[in-house]
């Protein structure tokens, strides 16, 4: 089942993001990279810092898109202010 996943970086933490970048990439490449349809960080609206990340990704069911947000480094740093997962059905 595809999922589309929005987590939205607290105000004023693009440093605990820096911080932790590797680490998530990390996390990702290792537990999710052959999941992945399209999946990148959110930009500010002058395209210099980034504000949160999307993720379109195939995975089991809800609760596997949970373990995903909730283990990934970013949440464990507190980088988020809110994390919004939907069944995602893909047209194009």
């Amino acid at each position: 089942m595809l999922f589309y996943i929005r987590c939205v970086d607290k105000p004023g933490h693009l440093h605990v993001r820096k911080a932790n970048r590797d680490a998530h990439l990390a996390y990702i490449k290792d537990g999710y990279a052959d999941k992945i349809v399209a999946a990148g960080p959110t930009l500010d609206p002058d395209l210099e810092g980034m504000n949160g990340s999307v993720f379109i990704i195939e995975l089991e069911d809800m609760a596997a898109a949970e373990a995903l947000t909730a283990n990934d480094p970013y949440a464990k740093a507190g980088l988020f202010e809110s994390v919004v997962i939907r069944p995602f059905k893909k047209v194009f």
